[in-house]
């Protein structure tokens, strides 16, 4: 059964999403544990712990840009249901699936042809003979496998948020297990060591790519075709600016792994030569990689949770029910507190243990290292757990740019100089552990600032919502009968965006596209091929089709939401349509050439050049399908109630006008449906 994102409980909406991601996450998280896990029982032990964790920042750096893209498109996708534009919402999924193939096949490139560097980068040393080279087999192989980890990752998020998180959750698992169960073959069967670690893991990536590229075939509310994967500069843009937070919060990672890699290697020699204890460079850098992986889980857990809750939040956004997304962010935020409590009280009481699951037989040295690393290191974790879902929470509202102001806050600002300066100051591996703690105290704090600026926007929202439905109780005629507005516009007039602020302004529903669900629930079309047809209004200049049955179907549906509500309704005719009902408001909205050209390429995407040409096509198409339909002239003023140039006084004011006049009392405007 299909949920409602607007009207079911939170908690179950929460379960229904949080869930699937949450072993999503945790199943794409183990990838790189388990690798980990099998190396370190092999003959490479320590050696190959430490070469993995040279290696693992690129894999981070792929993930980062497979979320950027897949993230963001994944709520552009909510944001455009949320707000009826099935156009955009399609060209979300289909760019955001074009930037995904070509940032991955770039990465591979730079992964194979610039090896060396990327290992020095992260603190690979060829003087540690043994630990490079199994760091430089692995990065090689796990390059060849980078196409179908990022694409895989990316498309995630979208099958998520297309209402489907337990597919998405059966890609993941699917490649994980695969990795689980031939590690041990590639790594002891097989004698391959590291390099059988990196085969088994591109193998599982392969699976999981394979099964996500299917769900196109069956895709519930998006549709890939060659408008929805033809690049559009402005999608692109909004796709990379909602999902920068994640890339970053992936980013940030790799820079404290990169920084305390090389700082290790800077002063692990220097700890053991003034204080006697041996850590050296192997031993901090195979800890502090198992560390990060561990951490990983934990956050995996949060990110897995604060994803469930992105498409209840985008949609909710989109259609500006911001007393939901409040409630949806309070219980996402109580849930991530309890995670980071729990994984507090096993790092600070079981630290032993859990290193131990890397490999056994680990020195004195190592233990003591791993002990300090966990409850240290890690000693912030309640608070790293919310900073990570409040950013990624701030993603799912669309405040791309608080969220990433958060993401950089704690990994960044506040993590790297602090690591240095310690670092310096006391030469000891272990001293700078403390750089965590003090950063998680200061980003959380940013957090708690930018969240609740976050929430005095959204109470200005609902307290201007408030005043609205005080100004409809005013007596005016929409409480009494059911006001239908039709609006017909030309092409590039804003007619759309003055429709759809009206309708917020009276508090009443807005359909445009909306039609098209209700027409296919109600006698049985296609959506798609409605959604087709509509395509053509575009691409090819044919509005709609004369189609009598579909135009038949569509005036019922119109004449059913007249019978029941007031509204809002853009096109389709619906002025003829309820010519003989009263209480309906006809308006016609143009511009000038000028207008409709800019509004056309900067909204619709048409080419600045042949602009002109395919508004005038677009236009004369609808003015035949009226005239098919109504045996009336489309351009003839005599039509509607009120014809208004919308650039003499803007979208805005234009809408702030049209409200006036419906809830004037003037019962010449609305009584009888006389011309104004």
């Amino acid at each position: 059964m299909k949920l409602d994102l607007e009207k079911e409980r939170i908690p179950k909406l929460i379960k229904k999403f949080a869930i699937p991601c949450v072993i999503s996450m945790i199943v794409a998280a183990l990838y790189n544990i388990v690798d980990q896990i099998f190396i370190g029982w092999s003959k490479a032990g320590a050696f190959g712990n430490a070469a993995t964790n040279i290696v693992y920042p690129f894999t981070v750096i792929s993930l980062a840009f497979a979320l950027l893209i897949g993230d963001g498109s994944a709520s552009l996708f909510s944001l455009s249901l949320g707000a009826k534009d099935q156009k955009k919402a399609n060209k979300s999924i289909g760019n955001g699936l074009i930037l995904l193939i070509f940032i991955s096949i770039v990465l591979t490139i730079v992964g194979l042809i610039f090896s060396k560097q990327i290992l020095s980068l992260f603190g690979g040393n060829p003087n540690e003979v043994e630990c490079y080279q199994y760091a430089k087999d692995y990065l090689k192989i796990i390059c060849y496998g980078l196409p179908f980890y990022i694409i895989g990752q990316g498309l995630n998020a979208s099958i998520r948020n297309d209402g489907s998180p337990k597919y998405a959750m059966v890609a993941t698992i699917v490649g994980a297990i695969s990795n689980i169960i031939l590690d041990p073959i590639f790594i002891f069967s097989f004698n391959m060591g590291v390099k059988g670690a990196a085969i088994a893991t591109i193998i599982g990536q392969i699976l999981t790519f394979i099964i996500s590229i299917l769900y196109f075939t069956k895709s519930k509310s998006f549709m890939i075709n060659k408008t929805s994967i033809k690049l559009d500069k402005q999608i692109c843009k909004k796709i990379i600016s909602l999902g920068i937070a994640s890339l970053i919060t992936q980013i940030a990672i790799v820079i404290i792994i990169a920084v305390a890699n090389n700082l290790v290697g800077k002063y692990g020699y220097m700890t053991m030569a003034s204080s006697g204890i041996a850590y050296g460079v192997v031993i901090p850098l195979a800890v502090i990689g198992i560390c990060m992986k561990v951490f990983g889980i934990i956050i995996s857990i949060v990110i897995g949770v604060s994803l469930g809750g992105m498409p209840i939040i985008g949609y909710n956004m989109g259609a500006g029910n911001t007393k939901r997304v409040k409630e949806t962010i309070k219980y996402i935020l109580i849930t991530n507190l309890i995670i980071g409590f729990i994984a507090f009280i096993i790092f600070e009481l079981f630290p032993g243990f859990i290193i131990n699951i890397f490999g056994s037989g680990n020195g004195t040295e190592y233990m003591e290292f791993a002990d300090y690393c966990l409850r240290i290191f890690l000693g912030g974790i309640i608070l790293t757990c919310l900073i990570k879902s409040m950013s990624i929470l701030l993603q799912s509202m669309g405040s791309s740019l608080k969220s990433t102001i958060l993401a950089l806050a704690r990994d960044v600002v506040f993590f790297v100089p602090s690591i240095i300066l310690i670092a310096s100051l006391s030469h000891s591996v272990v001293t700078m552990l403390w750089s965590a703690i003090i950063a998680d105290i200061l980003a959380f704090i940013t957090g708690v600032i930018l969240l609740k600026q976050e929430f005095k926007h959204m109470d200005k929202l609902t307290n201007e919502s408030t005043t609205k439905d005080e100004e409809l109780n005013l007596g005016s005629p929409l409480l009494n009968n059911k006001v239908v507005i039709t609006i017909s516009r030309e092409y590039g007039s804003g007619g759309h965006f003055v429709g759809k602020l009206l309708a917020e302004k009276l508090g009443i529903k807005f359909y445009d596209k909306e039609i098209i669900n209700l027409t296919a629930k109600e006698y049985g079309f296609n959506k798609k091929y409605i959604e087709q047809k509509e395509e053509q209004s575009v691409n090819s200049g044919i509005y709609y089709t004369n189609d009598d049955k579909l135009f038949e179907s569509e005036s019922k549906v119109i004449e059913s939401l007249a019978k029941k509500e007031s509204c809002v309704v853009v096109g389709r005719c619906a002025d003829y349509v309820l010519r003989n009902r009263k209480y309906v408001f006809k308006i016609f909205l143009y511009s000038d050439m000028d207008s409709k050209i800019k509004r056309s390429v900067k909204y619709y995407g048409l080419d600045k050049d042949k602009a002109e040409k395919e508004i005038n096509k677009i236009n004369k198409q609808r003015a035949k399908h009226y005239n098919h339909f109504t045996n009336r002239d489309w351009n003839s003023f005599e039509n509607y109630d009120l014809a208004i140039n919308v650039d003499k006084l803007g979208v805005e004011k234009t809408a702030e006008l049209l409200k006036n006049i419906v809830l004037s009392k003037d019962k010449d405007i609305l009584g009888d449906g006389k011309n104004v």
